[in-house]
């Protein structure tokens, strides 16, 4: 079952805010790996239900394809959501989080960069594709 657009709205609200909550404790210039840990930590604690490193699937013209695409967080099969822990966020990161949305039909993702001063502002954006157009209010 796919959340409504103000379900999305609601959820993304809180993983900002777990972020954010991440952030204001660590502060920029740690590997990604760290923020990944502790905002898989953060999300627990918040009982927000996800996945975590999933393994995106490749379909080729009906073949399945073993791959090593791995998803950040996957949250309620919806949302995407792709971390970064560096200097500025490149066009081929965007590219990364719009594939992997389309791959996983997911309506919508997220794109944090923790190596900001300020994640709210600077370091998070978020994204939509075709299928975030059709679902309901």
């Amino acid at each position: 079952m796919r959340l409504t657009k103000a379900q999305i709205k609601d959820l993304t609200y809180q993983i900002n805010g777990a972020a954010i909550e991440v952030h204001k404790s660590l502060g920029p210039g740690l590997l990604e790996s760290v923020y990944h840990k502790c905002l898989v930590h953060e999300l627990n604690i918040r009982e927000i239900s996800f996945t975590s490193e999933l393994l995106v699937p490749v379909n080729y013209k009906g073949l399945q394809l073993e791959t090593e695409l791995r998803c950040d967080l996957f949250i309620e099969s919806t949302i995407v959501v792709e971390l970064k822990a560096i200097e500025k966020i490149l066009p081929i990161h965007e590219a990364q989080l719009l594939t992997y949305m389309n791959l996983l039909e997911a309506p919508f993702g997220i794109l944090f960069n923790f190596n900001t001063t300020n994640i709210y502002h600077d370091g998070q954006k978020t994204y939509v594709n075709e299928l975030y157009r059709i679902l309901n209010e």
